[in-house]
């Protein structure tokens, strides 16, 4: 019993390595946090360096980054990001992670700091499926 309970968890482990397996975890992502930014256009540059940031921070604290997007064209005050969780309660969870992090607490004590960021929109989507 106990090597095919040791045997079962090296399978498990080994299952995060397989790319299919992973493509498999990608399919339970529910929720998708959707946060629409409204920027000081004079200081995108601070911005930037603030999303750059959360590259490493969200996935670290439990979130799947889909990514931040900056203006490009057209609007030069907007920009966005795309966080999916499985469901609402990881969402909790990574919001409990987030406000323990030390990263995480530098980066947005660095927005307040800046102020490049005027004016943050959640919202809740889901993906259609066929």
């Amino acid at each position: 019993m106990r090597i095919a309970r040791r045997t079962m968890l090296i399978w498990t482990a080994l299952a995060g390595l397989i790319p299919h397996a992973r493509a498999e975890e990608k399919k339970t992502m529910q929720v998708i946090c959707h946060i629409r930014y409204e920027l000081d256009p004079y200081k995108r540059d601070k911005f930037e360096e603030y999303a750059k940031a959360w590259l490493t921070i969200i996935p670290a604290c439990g979130g799947d980054l889909l990514g931040y997007f900056m203006p490009h064209e057209g609007t030069n005050y907007e920009a966005h990001a795309m966080i999916g969780f499985p469901n609402l309660a990881a969402y909790e969870a990574y919001r409990v992670k987030l406000r323990t992090d030390s990263k995480s607490k530098a980066n947005f004590e660095m927005a307040e700091r800046e102020k490049f960021i005027l004016r943050e929109e959640r919202r809740f989507l889901r993906k259609v499926e066929a």
